[in-house]
């Protein structure tokens, strides 16, 4: 068969864009295929009434893994987006009533400021939080040149020198928590949620994330904090236009109903093997061929709804032991008159978070079905997107953006009017703290999302908000890989594969699958730019040989 190698991506979020651009600059021809009418998938954009929102992504993390991505594609980020340095980083909002009594108070641009105002709570705690935050520094930079880059299939790679100098304190990181870490830092329970919050981020909470997601800490209190002006929607607007630009046909209102695989031997090269994929069907009964295949669909959905259960790595029985993290209500308030209570980014934290949180995860590091409950009280991330850029709501008002984690569990807001009532409490509950009383009287435009929503808009499962939560059973190595070990021409990619959760994340997960293609094993990002047609110097243990010899 003569031609370009085609290459199926299945959904339009930021891994499957990425991807797309990628292996089109690669020299394969590359079809995406977006259920939705538009791309973005979890970062998506809401716009009514001239109010503008992000309803996924809002937190601009790890601005090197975002310009590493458009300088593999032959682009500067600072062409395609604007984006604007955040100071303060955030406003924190203890819980009223907190002993010992904290007033809100703001994390800034500036160490030392920080660290006055940790030594003002806690004595020693200012040079406590210093050493805390090198320490994560250095933790974050190990990640990046050892393990982020990695699809594991040599782990060994990933052990340099630098790593087993390193082996004892990576050996620690990776067996306590991060909640254990922190309390051997500070006492002050405030100070103690400003250094481990970033576990939500993950999924998890800081009772069930490895110490080493410390590392987190790097990007608020060090790197300091951005926003891209008109919003996280812009990265999906860019990435489109260079996948598009790259030649990648781009087709929204196409859903995918299955992976087409036909049965294949098993050989020397692929032990594991039960079949090779030929295609996609769409809903409408379209049948799109396809040499290679790569899900950026929910992992759980690609591997127990569009594979039949033989070619599954990760069929149903797989999915008990395993976490789906944290679920989240999110409202989207457009609001009338000012809001200068609240900064760009607001946190709101409860007082008793091991409570909180085993609300919405279960007790430990178990992972139940059930048992779990939206909590009375809950910790509560505000984003007010107009406290950069006005232009995201009309003259005169505000947008606010509440996160309110949530148990994964689908059946939530599945009853009429259950999610509003929620939506009701936790805005009340906002502008209690925040000292706007008035707040819930003040919107006039609302939209309200939970779980029984990403179950049914992104196939999500159990409803999960974010993706599989990063556990240590759940992270690296132990994570599910971009590979298929049945299926090899199918690959996969987004929250629920390697490396993770969170727009980054799932960044260096796209280039993961033009390294396995590749053959590139090494810990290293590829190099930038990468040459148009740069597939075709593949290694002959890359899986573009084996697909160029299956065609012949």
């Amino acid at each position: 068969m003569s031609g370009p190698v085609r290459v199926v991506v299945v959904g339009g979020g930021v891994g499957g864009l990425t991807t797309a651009a990628l292996l089109a600059r690669g020299g394969a021809h590359v079809t995406l295929l977006e259920r939705h009418e538009r791309v973005g998938g979890r970062a998506g954009t809401w716009e009514v009434d001239g109010f503008r929102f992000d309803t996924g992504p809002s937190w601009w993390f790890m601005p090197e893994v975002m310009e590493h991505t458009f300088a593999l594609l032959g682009r500067r980020l600072s062409d395609e987006l604007d984006l604007v340095p955040l100071d303060p980083a955030y406003r924190l909002f203890p819980e009223p009533g907190t002993e010992p009594a904290v007033e809100p108070f703001d994390v800034t641009a500036d160490r030392d400021a920080n660290a006055a105002r940790f030594e003002a709570l806690e004595p020693g705690a200012g040079d406590a939080m210093r050493r805390f935050v090198d320490e994560a520094s250095d933790a974050y930079r190990v990640a990046l040149d050892h393990f982020l880059y990695t699809t594991f299939e040599r782990p060994d790679r990933a052990l340099s020198a630098d790593v087993l100098r390193r082996g004892g304190a990576l050996a620690r990181l990776l067996t306590q928590s991060l909640a254990d870490k922190v309390a051997g830092t500070v006492q002050h329970p405030v100070l103690r949620q400003v250094l481990s919050y970033h576990a939500v981020f993950l999924g998890s909470s800081p009772y069930r994330v490895p110490a080493l997601y410390s590392l987190m800490t790097h990007l608020d209190l060090a790197a300091g904090v951005s926003y891209p002006r008109g919003g996280v929607y812009r990265l999906v607007e860019a990435l489109e236009k260079a996948a598009v630009e790259e030649g990648v046909d781009v087709r929204t209102g196409a859903d995918v109903v299955a992976i087409d695989v036909e049965d294949a031997p098993r050989s020397l090269r692929h032990p594991r093997r039960t079949g090779r994929a030929r295609g996609v069907h769409l809903a409408d009964g379209t049948f799109v061929p396809a040499d290679v295949v790569v899900s950026g669909a929910d992992r759980h959905h690609t591997e127990t709804a569009l594979l039949d259960a033989r070619h599954a790595d990760l069929p149903d029985a797989a999915w008990g032991a395993r976490g789906p993290g944290i679920s989240a209500l999110l409202v989207m308030a457009g609001v009338r008159g000012e809001l200068p209570e609240l900064r760009h980014h607001s946190l709101f934290f409860t007082r008793d978070w091991p409570a909180n949180f085993e609300a919405i995860l279960g007790t430990g590091r178990s992972t139940p079905a059930d048992g779990l409950r939206v909590p009375d009280v809950a910790s509560v991330y505000v984003s007010r997107t107009t406290a950069t850029d006005p232009t995201a709501a009309p003259p005169g008002h505000e947008n606010v953006f509440l996160l309110v984690p949530f148990p994964a569990d689908a059946s939530i807001g599945a009853r009429p009017g259950e999610l509003d009532a929620h939506a009701d409490r936790f805005l009340d509950q906002v502008g209690a703290w925040a000292g706007v009383p008035d707040l819930r009287s003040r919107v006039v435009v609302r939209r309200v999302v939970g779980p029984a929503d990403f179950a049914r808009d992104l196939h999500a499962w159990r409803g999960t908000a974010l993706g599989m939560e990063h556990t240590l059973r759940q992270s690296a190595m132990f994570r599910p890989g971009v590979s298929s070990r049945h299926v090899p021409n199918l690959l996969h990619v987004g929250g629920g594969t390697m490396p993770g959760v969170g727009v980054p994340m799932v960044l260096i997960g796209a280039e993961l699958v033009a390294k396995r293609l590749l053959g590139e094993t090494s810990a290293r990002p590829l190099p930038a730019p990468l040459r148009p047609g740069y597939l075709a110097a593949a290694l002959p243990r890359g899986l573009w040989s084996d697909v160029a010899a299956d065609r012949g």
